[in-house]
């Protein structure tokens, strides 16, 4: 995977995830949406709620296993906010949007290091999940997605 067309269709993807209202315990567009994407890309996937997950190729349960990890959910927006939450904008070359921040970049860019690991043999286990719930602490989110995985040696989470 050339790195500036994975750049492009990272931020082309978080865009996406912006537009899609994705609050706590109510991720479930946005969860189905990337699952698709996911899925057209011609990885596997697993879910669980509004968790999904993708394993490496090869995965072997003799090998250590890295867990990459960011969450879909957002707080709802305030008063505060200068844009529309769900439209996302671009000034200055920053991008605005309800979930840019977090957990939107770290969500996308983990995504894509995943996508590009993996088109190598490594001596290890690579497994990207996106969660749910976070910013309420839910059950249904990390809680519960780790009950369908493999003992996790590493996990790398992506959180402003």
């Amino acid at each position: 995977m050339d790195i500036k067309q994975a750049q492009e269709d990272a931020v082309l993807l978080l865009k996406s995830l912006v537009a899609i209202p994705s609050y706590s315990r109510e991720e479930g567009a946005a969860s189905d949406f990337l699952q698709r994407y996911i899925e057209a890309l011609g990885y596997a996937t697993g879910r669980k709620d509004n968790n999904i997950w993708i394993f490496g190729p090869a995965f072997d349960v003799e090998k250590p296993t890295i867990m990459l990890n960011a969450h879909i959910d957002t707080v709802k927006p305030t008063a505060g906010w200068n844009h529309d939450p769900h439209v996302p904008s671009e000034e200055d070359g920053r991008l605005y949007g309800l979930g840019t921040n977090d957990d939107g970049a770290s969500l996308v860019s983990l995504l894509y290091v995943f996508f590009m690991l993996t088109e190598k043999e490594q001596s290890y286990n690579l497994i990207f999940a996106a969660s749910a719930e976070e910013e309420v602490s839910g059950k249904a989110g990390m809680e519960s997605l780790l009950l369908e995985m493999p003992t996790i040696d590493l996990a790398i989470v992506g959180e402003p």
